[in-house]
């Protein structure tokens, strides 16, 4: 009976489908194991041969633990909002919901194909509004509460407003915004309610606030910092500046410590680990107070270096700084202008990695040394961030390298403050190394009593105090977009109030354009009906807003991060329409046992839902302050990218080479033509002329101005779907792919060939490197599919993907589909009374090797070694002619995980009505590994003559018997008698002499 894998593939994917072979319960006696995967995003390109890695993996372990006996949830969603799906919309004037749900049919289907273990009866979409209501209401929750730090969690707002009513707030400890006034009881009951809700939303954990944002006008929105790539959007690389707008921030800054310790219970990758920490980024040290001259402003900084405030040439501002404004002089104001302008073109992550561009203005304005009293110059620089502590550093040029390249580059004095030290080249941040000079009551001393005593005077000052800041800042809560959750918020004398729970969800309107609207505002605005009516609690018309009883709503929308911080909880008990979850459900799931995902999400996701899940855990909604006990990165799989070579022709004329003339034909060159500069000189002089003359004879250039023009190459990605297997483009496929080539000229190689260049990269659509899964399945099957990704290495490491090498997997699925013929071929009576038969000893020793090796794999996610393994045993088991149903049976359910289709069948064909997933794993039993015989080698004086099979029970004297009295011994001997006999039991026999 043949292999047909489309049919066996199909068979099994629409009986798990009608049985729910998969769907987990929320009551079970078995113990739970929560796996998950990073759910997708459902782009239009589709799955590519890279994305299921880690769904394999996950599929794997998921249905190994069902095996072992647990009960098992495997879930699957979309993370279904997002700006893709909204730029389509603004291109076509499709709604993205139809988008989105078309894009999501496509993922399912891939999904299926490939045979996953989901549970499907669980799927989420962040884009539903069943879905979406409890986003809603979890920020509601964040909304009304507030970080209490004598408690070191978050409370409810109410009992913060008991605080104020009973005492005021001067001795309430909380994390909240810098500019607090103290005021008392009574000084609260006498507040207007405006003033009320005022002075709390400097409390609440998410608060608006005008806020230094990435804005990106092509794309009408803020954009997260990774979100944009090389100053420009990620997302069709368009210009982003920096712009303050009024936008809801979460206070996540107040988990700092809490997120740093929680690294320490959890079982991540390192790497992952660090990301986090480093972007954490605890300091200790002092804040310091500078006041400015002449003016009543302070400037307040935060530093490491305490003990270096006596080196202090001079202040750095952030662009963006409040003061810049007010203590710019009247003649520095045009340069101070023109530079905010300039910097507000650069992203955040593109000032802090840029170590190299040294720029920067003088404001015109001193501050004054705290103990010095001399007056410091007041700069502005890009290197120094609004977003970063207080936007404001204390200038020490000789302990700090950016800081003396300023200095240097603007001729600023640099103060050597440390004994014995050469500053002349470079400055000196060796902390241990530090001794204090020239810094009054601090000379003399190493670093650490340096930095206390500092602390010390300036506490005694009153210019500052010793302090433990973090690099994290409070995120951005507000997306200019239409294509998002909605805020469950309307406007009341300008002050947000939140819509009670039984009114959620509150959904996206319709809208005409999801562009902003012309005065603005986000795409919300052009809502013909988005106002919240608080006597009949619904969404009605905009134009009854001027009714007393009708007020506006948010018209941001809240970005993609809110809909995963939480959804691994929602899997839990999806269906729930009165709570996010109830608490039998969240309390025996508990949280994910193994997360699977990508170490991109490192600062984003995985940083965000661990502040989410710390919240719930404050309330009390979840058992958990750490939602994923153990974290795997997969690894990328790579494709192997085509690039065919545009020239783009210069005049020579032009000084700055940057001339590039017109008229000229679109022009490629094949790969060997590409050098044409940097490398081998006589070779590019020659590649130059072959194409210049080539130009001439097609009559685009005379012989006259040729010398005028030098041609320079841009690699430009080709779809690898017009390459072949010799590297050879289809031109003339090549030129209808895309309209602007259709008249493009060719230049080939010597045989008529237009060879690509090659090279390995991520695959990815915009490098039209990928390879379909579709094809794959129809033409190998899925699970040739999934064992061969598997099999090309280590799960967490990248790998190129080759689908010529997926024969060798396709090729051992046939083998193992071989190996069980007696139960496929209705005509092998004689071999199937055989089946039933004890195996061999050898068939039972492979099998046993097998489990053994198989689980270890599995339970250290060695998966690709197990690929071999079955290999290694399907080769043996063929060979011995096993057909031992004993044998045969636990090998089905050891490939399950890996190839389930094939296995199913199998299992079917060996005479079970249920799905083998209901099989428990094959128990390991040493002792059919187990050695009971050695053959040793028997030497005479240190050279083997011939070997002896002799049982491992033997003592040493008994082997010295039966190894004398055997024939070929005494052949040797010849009637001498051996000086000496040694015998290594298990191991080796030498006669001596």
């Amino acid at each position: 009976m043949q292999y047909n894998f489309n049919e066996i593939e199909a068979k099994w994917q629409k009986y798990w489908a009608e049985n729910q072979t998969f769907k987990a319960e929320n009551n079970s006696e078995k113990e739970k194991f929560y796996v998950l995967d990073m759910f997708p995003y459902p782009s239009g390109a589709g799955l590519h041969v890279g994305h299921p890695l880690g769904y394999i993996a996950s599929d794997i372990y998921a249905r190994y633990k069902r095996h072992k006996g647990f009960n098992v949830l495997h879930p699957q969603g979309y993370d279904s909002f997002g700006l893709p799906a909204e730029q389509y919309a603004i291109q076509t004037g499709q709604h993205p919901a139809i988008t989105t749900a078309a894009n999501i049919k496509t993922y399912r289907r891939q999904l299926d194909q490939l045979g996953f273990s989901f549970d499907w009866s669980r799927e989420v979409r962040t884009s539903s509004p069943e879905y979406y209501k409890w986003t809603q209401w979890i920020f509601i929750q964040i909304f009304n509460s507030w970080y209490n730090t004598d408690t070191d969690k978050a409370e409810d707002i109410d009992t913060l407003i008991s605080v104020f009513e009973a005492e005021g707030n001067a001795n309430v400890n909380a994390i909240c915004d810098d500019d607090i006034a103290i005021f008392s009881a009574e000084d609260w009951t006498n507040f207007s309610d405006v003033e009320k809700q005022e002075i709390l939303l400097k409390y609440r954990l998410t608060y608006l606030a005008d806020t230094e944002v990435n804005w990106c006008p092509a794309l009408g929105t803020v954009l997260a910092n990774d979100e944009i790539v090389n100053g420009v959007s990620e997302r069709g690389g368009h210009p982003v500046v920096r712009k303050k707008m009024t936008q809801w921030s979460m206070r996540i800054s107040a988990y700092a410590q809490r997120l740093l310790d929680g690294l320490d219970k959890i079982d991540w990758p390192q790497p992952l680990k660090d990301s986090q920490t480093n972007w954490i980024g605890r300091s200790q040290g002092a804040s310091a107070i500078f006041n400015v001259k002449d003016h009543d402003e302070k400037i307040e900084v935060f530093t490491t270096r305490p003990d270096t405030i006596f080196g202090v040439s001079f202040m750095t501002l952030a662009p963006e700084h409040e003061l810049v404004g007010k203590i710019t002089t009247a003649e520095q104001k045009e340069e101070v202008e023109a530079y905010i302008v300039a910097t507000a073109k650069r992203s955040e992550r593109d000032r802090m990695a840029d170590v190299k561009t040294i720029s920067g203005a003088f404001t015109g304005a001193y501050a004054e040394h705290p103990f010095t009293k001399e007056p410091i110059p007041i700069w502005i620089g890009d290197y120094v961030l609004a977003g970063y502590g207080t936007g404001a550093v204390m200038s020490v040029p000789c302990g700090d390298q950016r800081d003396y390249d300023f200095a240097k580059h603007f001729n600023i004095p640099i103060p050597n403050i440390f004994e014995g030290v050469d500053i002349s080249e470079e400055a000196f941040a060796d902390k241990d190394k530090t001794v204090i000079a020239n810094s009054d009551f601090l000379n003399g001393l190493p670093y650490k009593k340096a930095m206390k005593l500092a602390i010390y005077e300036l506490e005694k000052l009153g210019h500052g105090e010793g302090k433990i800041n973090y690099r994290l800042r409070d995120a951005v809560f507000s997306r200019q977009r239409y294509w998002g959750e909605p805020f469950p918020v309307y406007y009341v004398d300008g002050m947000p109030q939140m819509i009670a729970k039984e009114h959620l969800p509150i959904e996206l309107p319709e809208v005409e354009k999801y562009l902003p609207t012309e005065t603005g505002e986000p795409p919300l605005g052009n809502a013909e009906v988005w106002a919240w009516d608080t006597v009949a609690n619904k969404v009605v018309n905009n134009s009854e807003i001027n009714n007393t009883t009708v007020f506006p709503l948010e018209l941001n929308t809240m970005p993609g991060w809110a809909g995963s911080s939480q959804y691994f909880n929602r899997y839990m008990d999806p269906h729930n329409s009165e709570e996010i979850f109830s608490e039998k459900a969240i309390n025996y799931w508990q949280d994910v046992d193994l997360y699977i995902g990508g170490s991109e999400h490192a600062t984003g996701h995985l940083l965000y839902s661990r502040f989410w899940q710390k919240f719930m855990f404050d309330k009390g909604l979840v058992p958990k302050d750490e939602f994923a006990k153990k974290l795997i990165n997969q690894g990328m799989i790579t494709g192997t990218s085509a690039f065919v070579y545009k020239l783009n022709f210069i005049s020579v004329l032009n000084s700055n080479n940057d001339d590039i003339i017109q008229g000229l034909p679109v022009t490629f060159v094949s790969v060997s033509l590409r050098d044409l500069a940097d490398g081998d000189m006589d070779l590019a002089l020659r590649n130059k002329n072959i194409i210049l003359n080539f130009l001439v004879e097609k009559g685009h250039l005379s012989k006259e101005n040729r010398g005028e023009v030098t041609p320079v190459v841009l690699p430009i990605h080709a779809d690898v779907s017009l390459v072949n297997s010799s590297d050879e483009l289809d031109v003339e496929g090549f030129k209808k792919w895309r309209d602007e080539y259709a008249n493009a000229e060719f230049i080939t190689e010597e045989d008529g060939a237009f060879k690509v260049g090659r090279e390995v990269e991520k695959m990815s659509k915009s490098k039209y490197n990928v390879v379909n899964p579709d094809a794959i399945c129809e033409e190998y099957g899925a699970d040739s599919l999934r064992l061969y990704e598997m099999f090309l290495g280590p799960l967490e490491q990248s790998k190129p993907w080759n689908t010529a090498g997926i024969t060798g997997a396709h090729g051992f699925l046939k083998k193992l589909w071989k190996l069980y013929t007696p139960f496929l071929d209705e005509t092998a009576i004689a071999e199937r009374s055989q089946s039933e038969e004890e195996p061999s000893k050898e068939s039972w020793k492979t099998l046993h090797k097998t489990i053994k090796k198989v689980e270890e794999d599995i339970e250290n996610f060695s998966f690709n070694t197990s690929v071999s393994t079955f290999m290694i045993c399907v080769n043996e088991l063929s060979a011995q002619k096993c057909v031992s149903r004993k044998v045969l049976e636990p090998l089905a359910i050891l490939v399950s995980p890996y190839a389930p289709h094939i296995a199913e069948e199998l299992w079917s064909k060996l005479g079970h009505s249920e799905s083998i997933a209901t099989a428990p794993f094959p128990k390991f039993e040493e002792k059919y590994i187990k050695e009971s015989d050695k053959e040793y080698p028997i030497s005479f004086n240190g050279k083997m003559k011939f070997t002896m099979q002799l049982s491992l029970d033997l003592n040493k004297d008994e082997i010295e018997a039966a190894v004398m009295s055997h024939e070929k011994t005494q052949q040797q001997l010849a009637g001498r008698t051996p000086k000496k006999v040694i015998v290594v039991p298990g191991k080796i026999v030498n006669i001596v002499g």
